[in-house]
């Protein structure tokens, strides 16, 4: 006869069917597949993510599944709901994911990414904003900008990002009424006409690096006039968006000193871009821990996180809590493991690992991965 923890294990095991859902539309997800995973099609997943969107250690364990699976969880069906209700008429609605570290408010962005293109908005993802700010001076490129006295340029990653933005708009760009709405003038013999596609003004930007950050400067400006214009509506997703407000950066001018967010020129087309004076669209950001150094935080509230500056910008918004793993999301995240054989053994590794991992996703899944 089988023993009592076997037949647990048998029968959790035999239902385990119902950690997936079959309904890949995040605009069709409900209350009764909260706790399951979906599948994004992986063509999809490679035009709104392979140039960043996921978590790094999440994007490896994606290659090891073979599939880029979401859990359905709680704050995404809140924040689809609210969209959903929204009255684009009015100014845009600014909505603050907020956590723990590894509670998934990068994944929690994902699934509405997905959302949002399919909705058919025009999206405008920063993946992660302490890669401009935090990132070693060693690895970047940054110059003074030409065109606003005393502020840096960050050549490279403002053109990496226009490609980031090409990509997940493919589609939207190619439309006819995407055009500029004046002319701006790069040189002398350099210049993006009115009239022009909005799409020609990007190239430009990716071919023409030391002009990037005055195209996204441009087409932050574009965007929010196409979108008054209901000529698009658009979704502005921003992670880690109270690195813009951390006191300093780790980049430096020639004569050492030290570089503060405002001063940076992709800091401030992104501040104009997360201002609720435009309207038909929705603005999604992430306040995290990780945006900025850990030795000095001390609560992941955005109050906290933003700063005076930060919180004032952004007031008013909607906070959404983005929390740990209830019990039915946590078992059935082991049974998607178990489907993965990414976790093996008795039944009684699963109640050992929920208290190690207090139930935050994060944690959960790197203790998982060794075992």
């Amino acid at each position: 006869m089988l023993s009592r923890n076997l037949r647990q294990f048998c029968r959790r095991y035999s239902q385990s069917t119902t950690f997936r859902t079959s309904q890949t539309s995040p605009s069709q997800h409900n209350e009764n597949q909260i706790g399951m995973f979906y599948t994004i099609d992986a063509n999809l997943g490679k035009q709104l993510f392979t140039t960043g969107g996921l978590p790094k250690s999440f994007m490896k364990q994606t290659k090891t599944f073979t599939e880029t699976a979401v859990m359905v969880r709680r704050p995404a069906l809140d924040l689809m709901e609210c969209i959903k209700a929204s009255d684009m008429n009015k100014p845009v609605v600014r909505y603050v994911l907020y956590g723990e570290k590894g509670a998934g408010k990068s994944i929690t962005m994902a699934h509405l990414l997905h959302f949002a293109h399919e909705q058919g908005y025009l999206i405008v993802h920063v993946p992660w904003v302490s890669e401009w700010l935090r990132r070693l001076p060693r690895h970047k490129e940054m110059s003074n900008s030409q065109t606003r006295e005393g502020f840096v340029d960050l050549p490279l990653d403002a053109a990496s990002w226009l490609l980031h933005f090409k990509t997940q708009n493919q589609l939207i760009l190619k439309q006819g009424d995407m055009k500029l709405s004046k002319t701006y003038e790069w040189s002398k013999r350099e210049s993006s006409e009115a009239g022009s596609p909005l799409a020609a003004m990007i190239e430009h930007g990716i071919n023409r690096v030391k002009y990037a950050c005055d195209v996204v400067d441009a087409l932050v400006q574009e965007i929010k006039i196409l979108s008054n214009n209901k000529q698009c509506k658009t979704f502005v997703a921003i992670d880690g968006f109270n690195s813009f407000f951390y006191p300093l950066t780790r980049l430096n001018t020639p004569t050492k000193k030290k570089v503060k967010p405002e001063e940076v020129t992709l800091t401030t087309s992104f501040l104009e871009l997360t201002k609720n004076d435009w309207n038909n669209g929705a603005i999604l950001i992430t306040v995290d821990e990780l945006a900025v150094p850990e030795d000095h935080q001390e609560s992941f509230l955005p109050k906290y996180l933003l700063y005076k500056k930060g919180f004032e910008h952004l007031d008013p918004f909607v906070p959404i809590e983005v929390g740990r793993y209830t019990e039915k999301e946590f078992l059935s995240c082991a049974s998607y493991y178990r489907d993965r054989l990414w976790l093996r053994g008795p039944p009684e590794i699963e109640t050992e690992l929920k208290f190690t991992s207090t139930l935050n996703p994060f944690k959960f899944m790197e203790q998982c991965a060794p075992l």
